[in-house]
């Protein structure tokens, strides 16, 4: 059994008990609320349901391959999961969504009263769990996780107010896509990286390295997973590869399509495009080296991600699965 399958049990088992805190009289089906989203019951609960857990495991395996024990820091793994679930409820409710992974979303079941706040009880879970960190830690440690995490949070919601602001706007260009999926995607990986560093006892230079380690992590992934969003292949990525465009999110390849201004810019402007319309307006921007450029980017944004890792100099067999892990979110080993 690899590291990553021997971390993943003790994840899920710690984020049940920090969930449990709402298992009371009076709250039990708030508290099938938060089970229910987590993906541990309900219809269609199971692995597909709970995701990869990739975060929590992003702090455990920087903890031990700084040569720490991680146990200690599962708390810590717990609650960057939880923050994370709260960022997907509210999303969910902000972006209308009806569908998380195959099932229907908190908000759409229970409704949007109650969907808020089963989105505020998990963020709330995140902060109580950050707390157990006293159990092996010094008072400094947990506050200096503490300050890590919520600056983390403060930096997620500016990330989606940019990506709704966003919506209704025609002057983007690509320098506006990097702060928003800085806030979006890379300030909870990078926080990940910089909490194992810093609960595994790194110096403040190699939790430097960490940190911008994930950030670029971060980058990188969201910039490969624009590109997937138009030309991805469907059976490998479990969503249609129209909904990008026609959803008319302005992703990486759409930014460099409309700052070439072209006749793929030129079609964006006359209003939503039809599914019918996908494959020939993918073309454009194709045709126009969209795809190309968005390629470059997360080519640099990988090379930095990796060049930080050599720096930070993780060890160990944790150590390892760290690197694979990073090569499995770049999609170096397809």
């Amino acid at each position: 059994m690899n590291m990553i399958s021997r971390l993943l049990p003790k994840i899920e088992s710690e984020l049940q008990n920090q969930v449990a805190r709402l298992d009371q009289p009076g709250t039990h089906h708030f508290h099938e609320m938060l089970t229910y989203h987590m993906g541990w019951t309900g219809e269609g609960a199971g692995p597909e349901a709970t995701g990869k857990r990739i975060r929590p495991l992003m702090v455990l395996l920087c903890v031990a391959s700084c040569g720490a024990d991680w146990q200690s820091a599962l708390p810590a793994a717990a609650a960057v999961e939880l923050v994370h679930n709260f960022s997907l409820v509210h999303d969910d409710i902000e972006d209308n969504s009806d569908k998380r992974r195959g099932r229907t979303t908190v908000w759409k079941k229970w409704g949007l009263a109650q969907g808020t706040n089963a989105g505020d009880g998990l963020f709330v879970l995140s902060n109580l769990a950050l707390t157990d960190l006293e159990a092996g830690y010094s008072p400094a440690i947990v506050l200096r996780a503490a300050k890590i995490l919520h600056a983390t949070c403060l930096d997620l919601t500016r990330g989606q107010f940019l990506d709704i602001s966003y919506e209704d706007r025609t002057d983007l260009s690509v320098d506006d896509y990097w702060p928003m999926v800085s806030g979006k995607t890379a300030a909870l990986i990078a926080a990940c990286c910089q909490l194992g560093a810093l609960l595994g006892g790194a110096d403040d230079a190699q939790q430097e390295a960490y940190r911008a380690f994930g950030h670029y992590l971060g980058l990188a992934f969201q910039a490969q997973d624009d590109i997937l969003g138009i030309w991805g292949d469907e059976a490998l990525t479990g969503k249609s590869a129209a909904s990008d465009l026609v959803e008319g999110k302005k992703s990486l390849p759409v930014l460099y399509g409309l700052e070439n201004n072209g006749a793929f810019a030129k079609r964006w402007r006359q209003g939503p495009i039809r599914a019918e319309e996908v494959q020939r307006v993918a073309a454009l921007l194709e045709a126009e080296s969209a795809r190309t450029s968005a390629q470059d980017a997360a080519r640099q944004m990988t090379d930095l991600a990796l060049e930080n890792l050599r720096v930070a100099n993780p060890q160990g067999e944790a150590g390892a699965s760290l690197k694979s892990l990073a090569d499995k979110l770049l999609q170096r080993g397809a």
